[in-house]
């Protein structure tokens, strides 16, 4: 019985693995069940035995995926909340820009893929889980530029920094691929990511800095 159990948990964990990287390279309308069990190597109706549907499978892919990806690269950077807030700064924008590079970071190419064929499926999950990160993320804009710093200001802020790591990273995860759009001609894909980190997070500060002053300047001028 015990075996019997083992056994069926490790069909699970199979069935999760292969999905993740069925779904990440196809999509959810294009995947089969049949290509899931296929990868996982179990019968064709493990899916709905284990999940009860494919579209259960997808998000709780998903949900592993995700799981997996941010164990590998917390999204804090593993900076210690004592640090300087530059250095935590740094330690997010890092986290990120790796997590995107990773191709073994199935959760962000299902977005992808979710984002050009929309399923709705993930959804709430995603904005149950992201949400957190995200939050966390803006509070430390929020210190950064000071007291007076409207919701607009932290999330414009944020949206810029996350398309600074967003577009080189994005090319960076698919320069090996075939069917990968090409590069701009000016941007140099021989770049060391923590360096590209550091010129991100320069940038930022010396920006967040600019908007920090504007607040206090219309403060005062009040």
């Amino acid at each position: 019985m015990k075996k019997r159990r083992a056994d069926g948990q490790e069909t699970r964990q199979n069935l999760l693995v292969a999905a993740g990287e069925v779904f990440a390279r196809k999509g959810f309308w294009e995947a089969t069940n049949a290509d899931i069990c296929e990868k996982a190597n179990c019968n064709n109706a493990s899916v709905n035995y284990h999940f009860g549907s494919k579209e259960n499978l997808y998000i709780e892919a998903w949900k592993y995926s995700f799981e997996k990806s941010i164990k590998a690269y917390p999204p804090d950077g593993g900076v210690l909340p004592t640090a300087s807030i530059e250095e935590r700064l740094r330690g997010r924008i890092l986290s990120f820009m790796q997590r995107i590079a990773d191709p073994a970071s199935h959760d962000f190419e299902m977005i992808h893929k979710e984002m050009a064929n929309p399923t709705g499926l993930l959804t709430k999950t995603m904005e149950k889980v992201i949400a957190r990160i995200e939050q966390d993320f803006k509070s430390l804009l929020a210190e950064l530029l000071g007291a007076g710093a409207s919701e607009k200001q932290i999330r414009f802020c944020h949206m810029s920094i996350m398309g600074q790591c967003f577009g080189p990273m994005l090319h960076l995860r698919h320069k090996k691929s075939e069917h990968a759009l090409p590069p701009p001609k000016d941007m140099a894909l021989h770049f060391d990511i923590e360096e590209l980190a550091d010129h991100i997070t320069h940038f930022c500060l010396v920006g967040m800095n600019g908007i920090r002053n504007e607040i206090k300047r219309t403060q005062k001028n009040k």
